[in-house]
């Protein structure tokens, strides 16, 4: 039986505590656990490139950026992304189980607003590159909602909060 994969994206930013918190051991071996077995890396700009082939089970390949991750996306059976919107509204759109992980390091950074109300909602699950092993240790897709493509709703409450101004 052929496992599970995994869709890591960085999207066109760096994120390397993101990368480096997937390929830990403890997290390989979390996912293995659920029945991934591979694991795309889309590592952007990032200053660390991690190691290819097989680690704890799962086999690891990365790539920086291509024109197009649509196909990434419609190959996973869960992705894990950074917060940003464009990426985290990809993987729903194309109807992905999705982990949204928080760079907690950026000034003025709104992704957690938007990973928070997306799990609110039932969308995705989120966390930190920290707390990224323990969230796919107890991952239970089943308790996710779908998407509804083509309602923006969400998105565009989202934006309208973070940009309001002062009305």
């Amino acid at each position: 039986m052929a496992g599970l994969s995994v869709f890591v994206t960085v999207g066109t930013t760096h994120f390397d505590a993101l990368i480096r918190a997937v390929v830990d051991e403890g997290t390989l071996a979390a996912l293995q656990h659920k029945g991934y077995s591979k694991v795309t890396l889309q590592i952007g700009h990032g200053k660390f490139t991690p190691p290819e082939g097989e680690h704890q089970g799962v086999a690891l390949s990365c790539f920086r950026l291509k024109p197009s991750v649509a196909e990434d996306f419609a190959a996973a059976d869960l992705v894990v992304s950074h917060a940003g919107a464009g990426s985290c509204l990809e993987a729903l759109q194309a109807g992905k189980p999705l982990v949204a992980v928080v760079n907690n390091t950026l000034m003025n950074n709104h992704q957690i607003e938007l990973a928070e109300e997306l799990a609110n909602s039932g969308y995705c699950f989120f966390c930190y590159p920290e707390t990224l092993q323990e969230t796919i240790g107890k991952l239970d897709l089943s308790q996710l909602k779908p998407y509804a493509p083509g309602q923006p709703r969400l998105l565009a409450e989202y934006l309208d909060d973070v940009i309001r101004v002062g009305s």
